[in-house]
């Protein structure tokens, strides 16, 4: 008998020691619950756990409950868990007098098997829901911060990320960079972008893509951003092709642009590499709008431009060998351009008066398709003679259309200046 006593005393000591170490429980939590728990069983046991001191030592991972009951004639009592008569009284308090409470060690044993395991089960789903919540509460304060985890598993949709504790982050496939490249082990930085909680259960949703990560990775790599020195007005970005960054100064003793970039490229290198050698264009931020285009377009001189406040379109002029630095490769240039300043740029191409009469592009939508004419636009060629002074080949080598659309509108162009020739 005694030896199935001592056995269950040790289970339920096992039942303390199992959770006393967990991660992000704080101890104060952790004894609330473990009280809850025991005077939830007392309270199922007896009716009410009113008149139970319960007193946890999470340290050592045992208890002590103590029952306290009202001293009665012998007689006169009528409920054994809240009433004692005065001749048991007397044997657990020599002292013990009609009218007053007497205190007892109640044996952790009387609980029996059935309710030890059914808090063993009651302390495991409160402790996990605990875990759960102070996940969620954990990484919803970090909320865009930059987080690191091991990568543990890569699946077709998204990538499982572990935590220093174990916690797991996803990375999903639309949030990775291109040409991201990881090996399971390896480990990858991302900003945290998302907390989702469905269920009761936390999901950290990452991001390498997001502007805020190149935001993050300045603060980290230039002192004067995380120290607030620099402030970065506005990115744009094409995640793994290219990005730019308008940064403004409020020490006029720095330059913004000279800070960011460091010395030979010390500091802008470092972002570089983690971003997959994304080609990042730093700018100096200015409140006037013509100025900030022109940075916006550099390389790329702007002969004039027509600002449409309404409609939030800029119309810009450049000379011909300009209009293809203006729209970049791949017409990212003008894209992230059009991103930075929140407007839409379109850029044409100045007419010369000395080479002839040219025709906008636009001018023939009656005869070809407007999205046909936006892909020539696209490219830089956006009158009817930048179309013609360039090679059949060259043009099919430039945009995606078929061999066939490209003839009908070389013939279209053409047909214009002949019958103005006429």
């Amino acid at each position: 008998m005694a030896t199935k006593q001592q056995s269950q005393s040790v289970n339920l000591i096992d039942i303390f020691s199992e959770f006393k170490d967990l991660k992000n429980i704080d101890r104060q939590t952790f004894i609330t619950v473990l009280r809850e728990s025991f005077v939830n069983v007392i309270t199922k046991m007896y009716g009410t756990a009113a008149n139970y001191d319960v007193i946890i030592n999470p340290d050592k991972g045992d208890l002590e409950i103590y029952r306290n009951r009202l001293v009665m004639e012998d007689d006169d009592v009528a409920d054994e868990n809240i009433q004692v008569g005065i001749t048991e009284a007397l044997e657990l308090d020599s002292e013990a007098v009609i009218g007053e409470e007497v205190t007892d060690k109640v044996d952790l044993m009387s609980f029996g098997r059935r309710m030890i395991l059914n808090l063993r089960q009651t302390l495991a789903s409160r402790i996990l829901d605990l875990q759960k919540m102070n996940l969620y509460h954990r990484y919803h304060e970090m909320l865009g911060q930059v987080v690191s985890g091991e990568l543990y598993q890569v699946w077709k949709k998204e990538m499982l990320l572990l935590d220093e504790d174990g916690n797991e982050l996803y990375l999903p496939k639309q949030n990775q960079i291109p040409s991201d490249f990881y090996r399971k082990g390896d480990t990858v930085r991302a900003v945290v972008v998302q907390v989702d909680n469905k269920n009761q259960t936390p999901k950290i949703i990452l991001s390498r893509t997001s502007t805020l990560f190149l935001q993050r990775l300045f603060e980290q790599e230039v002192p004067e951003v995380g120290e607030g020195l620099i402030a970065i007005k506005n990115i744009a970005r094409i995640p793994g092709e290219r990005a730019k960054v308008a940064v403004e100064s409020f020490d006029d003793r720095i330059d913004p642009v000279g800070a960011c970039v460091g010395v030979k490229g010390a500091r802008i290198h470092g972002i570089v590499r983690e971003l997959r050698n994304e080609n990042i264009d730093v700018i100096h931020y200015s409140s006037n709008l013509n100025l900030y285009v022109q940075r916006a377009l550099a390389p790329a001189k702007i002969s004039s431009m027509t600002i449409n406040e309404e409609e939030k379109r800029i119309e810009v002029y450049l000379q011909p060998d300009e209009v293809s630095l203006a729209i970049g490769k791949g017409g990212y240039n003008i894209k992230l351009a059009s991103m930075l300043v929140g407007y839409q740029i379109d850029v044409f191409r100045e007419i010369d008066e000395a080479d002839g009469e040219d025709i906008y592009l636009d001018e023939f939508n009656d005869e070809i398709d407007q999205w046909v004419l936006d892909i020539f636009k696209a490219v830089g060629w956006d009158t009817a003679k930048s179309v013609l002074n360039v090679s059949k080949e060259e043009i099919l080598k430039r945009v995606d259309l078929e061999e066939e659309t490209v003839d009908e509108v070389l013939q279209i162009l053409a047909a214009e200046f002949e019958d103005n020739d006429e």
